[in-house]
């Protein structure tokens, strides 16, 4: 039986639970499955929560994390007409415990879920990019329908979710402001197209927001924090504007109340639904988000930052560095 490297995560905890093991190849689940040879896997804060705490399938341990892949097709099942053996691909798919992750030699996939890898940038690079581009693309677009024009306040935005999210606003031709911590990240947010750069450890963000739009507010803000920036951000968006956040943050009844008084439209956005739900054709209509990435890439039109690469021996290293914040664009596995 031919065997691989991947980390297990064997129980709940710190970052030194997760380990380097030597484990059977995975097996092509059905026909229409595809087997990747891994060369990067992308990190994301998710990683870190279900490591700490396994909230979809506690039961399935040990697991392997890591949704982000890209990597090559080694092998395909007897049904899948879109990719062959040698085929460069990348994808969003497994890491919640369910099925095989991305920390890992090889994974498998649904030939349908996984997207040919942009043509002119790295392995690495194409790693950094599915949850965080699918995450942006579904809140700016399916959520609350930014159009050209809008004015949008992007929270950490030089973040993994939020330098993306910046290029996707430009591209929509909407106007972008974004929350950062220094001025490294401020630097990298106005090369990526945002207009206004607030340094919110010392700046007032909701003050800075109504003053760049003349006292209205924003039309849309992206809350990636939560907590008390999500809170905050009820006041930073105009009268019947929209806010969209990626986190769960409990709302007093004041907090419901001053939503109301403004018509706010809020909004939720998970990702991993589909993959949670298993919905097979909006994880299908997710790849064609991601088909639009590449061609987004391929023009110079999109970039993924990667600030750090780490081999996948050192996937706890990697997972400290994540959870310590501050990092800018995302942090990859390399195989």
């Amino acid at each position: 039986m031919m065997k691989m490297s991947a980390v297990l995560m064997t129980a709940a905890g710190t970052p030194d639970v997760l380990k380097l093991h030597d484990i059977p190849l995975p097996a092509l689940p059905g026909n229409n499955h595809i087997r990747v040879r891994l060369a990067a896997a992308g990190l994301n804060p998710l990683d870190t929560k279900l490591r700490s705490k396994p909230a979809y399938y506690p039961d399935k341990l040990p697991a392997i994390l890591g949704c982000d892949g890209a990597g090559i097709v080694e092998s395909a099942g007897d049904a899948v007409t879109r990719f062959k053996p040698g085929d460069a691909v990348y994808f969003c798919n497994g890491g919640l415990g369910d099925e095989p992750g991305c920390y890992a030699e090889y994974t498998t996939v649904h030939e349908d879920h996984a997207a040919a890898k942009p043509a002119s940038i790295d392995m690495q690079h194409a790693a950094a990019l599915p949850l965080v581009w699918l995450t942006a693309w579904e809140s700016l677009v399916d959520r609350v329908n930014l159009q050209a024009g809008q004015s949008v306040l992007i929270h950490a935005g030089a973040g993994g979710v939020g330098h993306i999210a910046v290029q996707l606003a430009r591209h929509l031709g909407a106007r972008v402001a974004v929350t950062v911590g220094d001025e490294q990240k401020a630097a990298l947010c106005r090369t990526l197209g945002a207009e206004k750069v607030i340094l919110y450890k010392e700046q007032d963000f909701v003050a800075e927001t109504l003053a760049w739009t003349q006292g209205k507010g924003a039309d849309v803000v992206f809350d990636t924090v939560g907590g008390d920036t999500f809170l905050k951000s009820l006041n930073a968006v105009r009268y019947c504007g929209k806010l969209v956040s990626i986190l769960s943050t409990p709302m007093s009844l004041a907090d419901t109340q001053l939503a109301r008084l403004r018509n706010l439209t809020l909004s939720f956005e998970l990702m991993l639904t589909p993959q949670v739900w298993k919905l097979h054709d909006e994880r299908t209509r997710q790849r064609k988000l991601l088909d639009q990435a590449s061609r987004l890439v391929d023009a110079g039109k999109l970039q993924a930052v990667v600030s750090h690469a780490l081999p996948l021996a050192k996937s706890a290293e990697a997972h400290r560095l994540l959870e310590q914040g501050g990092v800018s664009g995302k942090i990859v596995l390399t195989m």
